[in-house]
């Protein structure tokens, strides 16, 4: 029985598309001088930050980058992200049907924080973990894990939501039901996921076991998981 219900952060929940690339292009002009493709942007998303920014300016102190890229993050975070259409009615919804929600994401623990109380959700959900609270990050299984430990749930009553590739991967590394979102900037990019390979942590299968359009086709989807027990 599906008791758990755990969501990726930014692209999910949240529409930070552009805080984000806004702050990858202020950090490019910051340290290059140039800006760069959206597209190449995209290709980050879902990734823990100071991976991306290592391999975005090699050489580089990858922290020094991370702490511009904030800073400037900081200062427009609460003007720039909302939430997507239905997700605030869904997370009350599935909050009164006995549902325990977590949050499982990349993003650093004090913006996803503001964020959850920016709109108005933090009632609801009954764990977070951060990019700061795991050593290991999506796709590992790590993150969903320990999600599920700080809820006391099973991977087999838990599904995981989320927009990128990682999210997927550590849903299914997590043996975790994966449902993935078609609303994002990065879903319909098409940069998502990848239908291939054996599904360990090194090479995990980017396949999720449903898609949604919407907020409310979640609460259909588990319905579905409902009458299949």
């Amino acid at each position: 029985m599906i008791d758990t219900v755990l969501f990726d952060f930014d692209g999910t929940v949240a529409d930070t598309n552009d805080l984000i690339i806004a702050s990858w292009q202020y950090t490019y002009r910051e340290l290059l001088g140039h800006t760069v493709s959206k597209e190449e942007i995209l290709k980050t998303f879902g990734e823990p930050l100071v991976a991306s920014m290592a391999k975005a300016f090699p050489g580089l102190d990858a922290e020094e980058a991370v702490a511009i890229y904030r800073d400037f993050q900081r200062e427009i975070f609460s003007d720039a992200i909302k939430p997507f259409p239905g997700i605030q009615e869904l997370m009350k919804e599935l909050s009164a049907r006995g549902f325990k929600l977590g949050i499982v994401t990349s993003r650093a623990r004090t913006s996803t924080y503001m964020g959850l109380e920016l709109f108005g959700i933090d009632p609801y959900i009954d764990a977070v973990i951060t990019c700061d609270d795991c050593a290991e990050h999506k796709p590992g299984p790590g993150p969903a894990l320990a999600c599920l430990e700080a809820l006391g749930s099973k991977p087999e009553n838990a599904v995981m939501i989320g927009d990128s590739k990682y999210d997927i991967g550590c849903a299914n590394n997590a043996g975790v039901i994966s449902i993935m979102v078609g609303w994002s900037m990065a879903a319909a990019a098409g940069v998502q996921y990848e239908e291939e390979g054996p599904g360990d942590v090194t090479d995990p299968v980017f396949r999720p076991d449903y898609t949604v359009s919407s907020a409310e086709e979640i609460l259909e989807v588990l319905r579905k998981l409902e009458e299949k027990c």
